[in-house]
């Protein structure tokens, strides 16, 4: 059990990799949004107005595109999270590695393919099916985690 949370172990390897590219695509969304954020002359707080030209601008939260990226990027924090602490738990449940690869695979790709359904966007129930899929994940790994600790 002691090696469980270690490179030596595949599984580990698996969910280190998947995590660290929802991770990576979750922190990629504040420096895109402060992108948009500028380049769209929308600021938050007062003392953002003042890095635009044009010094009367006054904070504003109703520019479509940067709400857009601002809700996706929070979406992405609401089920990363959970998705890397349960995973964590999950892990150390030793699951059987085919099982918690395709797991791992699925949580990826339904965050990515979220995002993309969000900045296109896509029609729904796009965007949902793919929120749910991630969801479903997630769900199913607590699953394990409380199964096999009640035992």
């Amino acid at each position: 059990m002691s090696d469980v949370l270690s490179f030596g172990n595949p599984v580990f390897q698996q969910f280190a990799f998947y995590s660290g590219l929802v991770i990576g695509k979750t922190l990629l969304m504040g420096p895109i949004t402060s992108f948009f954020r500028l380049s769209h002359d929308t600021y938050s707080n007062e003392e953002d107005c003042k890095l635009s030209k044009d010094k009367s601008l006054k904070p504003r939260f109703n520019d479509l595109t940067v709400e857009r990226i601002r809700r996706c990027h929070q979406n992405d924090v609401e089920n990363v999270v959970p998705f890397v602490l349960f995973g964590l738990f999950y892990v150390a449940t030793e699951p059987y590695p085919e099982v918690a690869s395709i797991l791992f695979r699925t949580f990826a790709a339904s965050r990515f393919l979220h995002t993309a359904c969000y900045m296109v966007p896509l029609p729904q129930p796009s965007r949902f099916v793919c929120f749910l899929t991630g969801v479903g994940v997630t769900g199913a790994m607590a699953f394990r985690v409380f199964m096999t600790s009640s035992m």
